[in-house]
């Protein structure tokens, strides 16, 4: 579901550090067992643990589930036009 202006409400929901229910969602950047990097509109969330799974992916609200044991939840920059005179 989108917010004004285009952006995709999102949305966090970490259930016992093994399962992460997230909206929002535009673009799955990476993906491993042990790393998933999501692009939202609020910046990139980076996942880690191990044995990721990525369970569910939505594209009509970039709904994301992914199980396994996840250790860290963080955020960067949000992408965009990355170089010296940016």
């Amino acid at each position: 579901m989108a917010e004004n202006g285009g952006k995709l409400a999102h949305k966090l929901i970490l259930e016992e550090r093994g399962r992460l229910n997230l909206t929002g969602a535009r673009e799955v950047i990476r993906f491993d067992e042990s790393l998933v990097e999501l692009g939202t509109d609020q910046g990139v969330v980076v996942i880690q643990g191990n044995g990721l799974r990525l369970k569910c992916l939505s594209v009509e609200d970039g709904g994301v589930v992914i199980q396994g044991q996840i250790d860290l939840i963080a955020y960067d920059a949000p992408r965009g036009r990355r170089g010296l005179f940016r």
